[in-house]
């Protein structure tokens, strides 16, 4: 009973969050519980939780008359999930660093990136983007917890969790942009340093490194807004950035 109640709570969160990211609703828009329920297929009681737990990520918001509206976001905003989001995984690097990580989660890490390498492989032209993607979330979700501290891999997940932060935020249906491509195969030679810094216990430059590949996010929104806007549009999310 207690697994289909988790189970049924992780699909409404889910499935709400993908609606709103998918531009499926209007910033300040009211969400009906019943609407949503119903098009999800679910009972309202997990979807109540979703709805609580997105207000707390900071997508949603409570509104005076009663339930919850589709938020907006300002540039700045968005810039600062991206960067708190740079500052955790940073920290989450230092401490691996300082501690020393397990064997078996270095190899994990490294065969990661050796799977990244593959999946670039001669270069931004060929590379496999799809997998790419996959697997540069993977390499996210190891780093936050190399470390072996479960308050800071925690703490990372929900800073991931913030609208726009997370590691593929602006890459998924972008593969055919040269620019995002040629980001990748940068991100991919940081994803090297950061894994090496760790390996030789060098905490600060771990740390740098980190915080400065988080801001890929920022310099691939950034070319969206300042060098081709018509990109937007693949990116429904971004209906919900004001201006």
């Amino acid at each position: 009973m207690a697994e289909r109640a988790n189970s049924q709570s992780l699909k409404a969160l889910r499935g709400v969050r993908d609606l709103v990211l998918e531009g499926e609703f209007h910033p300040g828009e009211r969400l009906s519980e019943i609407a949503v329920a119903e098009r999800l297929g679910l009972s309202r009681t997990p979807l109540r939780a979703a709805l609580a737990r997105l207000e707390q990520e900071g997508l949603l918001e409570l509104i005076p008359s009663g339930g919850y509206a589709v938020r907006s976001f300002t540039l700045e905003e968005v810039f600062d999930a991206i960067e708190l989001r740079g500052v955790l995984e940073g920290t989450a690097a230092r401490v691996a660093a300082e501690r020393g990580v397990q064997p078996a989660k270095l190899r994990a890490i490294k065969t990661l990136v050796e799977e990244l390498d593959m999946a670039i492989g001669e270069g931004a032209e060929t590379m496999d983007f799809d997998r790419y993607v996959d697997r540069n979330a993977e390499f996210h979700a190891a780093l936050a917890g190399l470390s072996g501290s479960e308050t800071i891999r925690r703490e990372v997940e929900r800073a991931t969790q913030l609208p726009f932060a997370s590691p593929s935020a602006f890459l998924e249906k972008q593969e055919d942009v040269p620019a995002f491509r040629r980001s990748l195969v940068g991100g991919q030679l940081q994803h090297k340093l950061i894994v090496s810094a760790i390996e030789m216990r060098e905490g600060a430059r771990a740390e740098a490194l980190a915080r400065e590949h988080a801001r890929l996010a920022r310099q691939n929104l950034e070319f969206v807004i300042d060098e081709d806007r018509s990109l937007m549009r693949r990116v429904p999310a971004l209906a919900l950035v004001a201006g």
